[in-house]
């Protein structure tokens, strides 16, 4: 890691991120590198993400969930792609505000995870900065070799597929500003899954067994099955009410007097980290059993067909949606 603030740093590396370190390639960060030993027959996969303050979390978010979500959204990447994490690079480049018991948090967000998914870190740097918080880490994992699930590969026949529920994570952005009226319970549920989404780890072998193309939603289901299609050269068209919803966002939903404005909404506002994927109808059955005996919810959407772009309907008629979600700068 390398020295802006030496004291504040290594006082930070050695107390705070050593034991978050894997013991053996990750040189008890001690090292300027990390070193992973090669796996024959596999794949080296790499994604990285980055977060600030203001613009992906808010400044009033408890830093224990700012840290699970930038290891989350990059777990996601992954599963998206059929691979299995094992190790990440960190950065912290931390504001004004974050003292030694704001680090300890973070760290202690981190170390949680960690365990629930089987990471560890592997180096990285810390540095502080006058502007903004903001946090970026690379993730590696391994697939076996060939078997990365990409962007393109989707077929005209194949169906198109998304896990859990969309519209969570904007929803849940709405409840952090106040902006909901809710049951308390259904609030709770929302802020859940806007600071600490669930990325769907548990599919990564379905996904790399039975997805032709695959992508997780982090902009916007409309805007990521637009990535895919665009890659894949095909045109992807879907049902707005099969976009599968959460109690809370059925909730939501229902209070709407503009029904296709809501369901809008819900497919554009992104933040969810669910995977939008692709498979031939002879593979349904079999996604199905696999997704029940995860407990995961799965639902078809629509289809693969020659041409280009997405489609979305609304009782059955194509619509014109202006933004199809959000946009990096």
């Amino acid at each position: 890691m390398a020295a802006v603030d030496v004291a504040g740093e290594f006082e930070t590396i050695r107390r705070l991120f050593a034991p978050l370190a894997h013991p053996e390639w990750g040189r008890g960060l001690k090292d300027d590198v990390a070193v992973v030993p090669s796996k024959a027959g596999y794949d080296l996969v790499l994604t990285k993400d980055a977060i600030v303050e203001g613009v992906h979390f808010l400044p009033s978010d408890p830093l224990d969930t700012v840290a699970r979500k930038l290891l989350r959204v990059n777990l996601s990447d992954l599963a998206a792609k059929g691979a299995e994490p094992f190790g990440y690079l960190l950065a912290c480049h931390w504001s004004e505000r974050c003292g030694w018991p704001e680090r300890m948090t973070f760290v202690d967000g981190l170390r949680a995870d960690q365990k629930t998914f089987g990471v560890a870190l592997l180096g990285g740097d810390t540095v502080v900065t006058p502007g903004p918080a903001s946090f970026s880490m690379t993730l590696l994992g391994w697939t076996p070799k060939g078997r990365t699930v990409g962007r393109a590969g989707a077929r005209p026949g194949d169906l198109v597929f998304v896990t859990g529920s969309i519209g969570d994570g904007w929803l849940g952005l709405q409840a952090a500003q106040q902006k909901l009226a809710l049951d308390p319970d259904r609030i709770a549920a929302l802020l859940e899954r806007y600071r600490t989404p669930t990325p769907r780890v548990d599919f990564i072998v379905p996904i790399r067994d039975f997805a032709s193309a695959s992508i997780d939603v982090s902009d916007g289901l409309i805007a990521d099955l637009g990535h895919m299609a665009e890659t894949g050269e095909v045109r992807i068209e879907i049902d707005l009410e099969l976009a599968p919803r959460s109690a809370a966002g059925q909730a939501w939903y229902e209070g709407r007097v503009d029904e296709q404005a809501a369901l809008e909404r819900l497919a554009t506002g992104g933040d969810d980290y669910e995977i939008a994927f692709t498979a031939r109808p002879s593979d349904e059955a079999a996604l199905r059993r696999e997704a029940e005996r995860r407990h995961l919810r799965l639902t078809r959407i629509g289809r693969v067909v020659a041409g280009q772009g997405v489609v979305a309907r609304f009782a059955g008629q194509p619509i014109l949606i202006d933004r199809p979600g959000f946009t990096h700068g």
